[in-house]
């Protein structure tokens, strides 16, 4: 699989309380397939989605429990740290940032543009 370049649309995540429901739904409306090996820490009810004929996931479903339900899309940075500090000089804002996530998973942040439209930012976990 081939690591997208830095800027590029790289993921993007349903979240919901009713994962089964969402599965049914995409699944039926896209030809998606799914499987529970997520990039979600270990006990998350995280499924990857993969598009049919696709050779890799591109999306992910994750169980909100009673948060509420959202769609946020991924770029892929090189430096997380530093894309957040050049959100807010741009005037935007850090939700969340997540830099020492843990052995495997990717380092992470939530952003909202100057208008308080909420994304996601990640680099891939090292190799």
């Amino acid at each position: 699989m081939t690591t997208p370049a830095p800027g590029t649309l790289a993921w993007f995540e349903v979240g919901t309380s009713d994962p089964d429901g969402a599965q049914k739904f995409y699944g039926s409306l896209f030809d998606w397939t799914f499987d529970a090996d997520g990039p979600a820490a270990s006990g998350l009810d995280y499924r990857n989605i993969t598009a049919s004929g696709a050779s890799a996931p591109m999306g992910g479903i994750a169980n909100t429990g009673d948060s509420p339900g959202h769609a946020v899309f991924y770029i892929l940075v090189a430096d997380v740290a530093a894309t957040c500090a050049d959100a807010e000089q741009l005037g935007g804002s850090v939700v969340s940032k997540h830099l020492d996530p843990g052995p495997g998973a990717p380092a992470f942040a939530y952003l909202c543009d100057p208008s308080g439209n909420k994304f996601g930012v990640f680099t891939p976990p090292a190799a």
